[in-house]
C-alpha cells in the first residue's frame, strides 16, 4: 500500500514542485505527473534514508512529513531534468 501511497502524494508533490521551483520548466500534466512521482518515490527513499527505516516507514502515508519529502523529492527530479533537458545556448 505504500508505494500507491507515494504515486497519489506524487501528482500532488510534482504539481506544488512545479509551481515553487523557479523559472519555465515546460511539459504539461503528464510530465508534471510523471517527474512529481518519481520525486516522491525519491523523497520517500531519502526521508527512510536520513530518517531512518522504523521512522521512515510512517512516511508512506499522506502526513505532513510525507509531503515535505515528497516535495523536496520532486524539486530534486525537476532539477536534474532541467539540467538533462537543457539545451546549449
Amino acid at each position: 500500500m505504500g508505494i500507491i501511497a507515494w504515486i497519489v502524494l506524487g501528482l500532488i508533490a510534482g504539481a506544488i514542485a512545479k509551481a515553487i521551483y523557479p523559472g519555465q520548466q515546460g511539459g504539461g500534466f503528464l510530465a508534471t505527473t510523471g517527474l512529481g512521482i518519481v520525486g516522491a518515490l525519491v523523497g520517500g527513499y531519502l526521508g527512510q534514508v536520513f530518517v531512518g527505516t522504523s521512522a521512515g516507514a510512517s512516511f508512506g502515508a499522506l502526513t505532513l512529513p510525507s509531503i515535505a519529502f515528497a516535495v523536496i523529492g520532486a524539486i530534486v527530479v525537476l532539477f536534474i531534468w532541467g539540467l538533462l533537458t537543457q539545451r546549449a545556448v
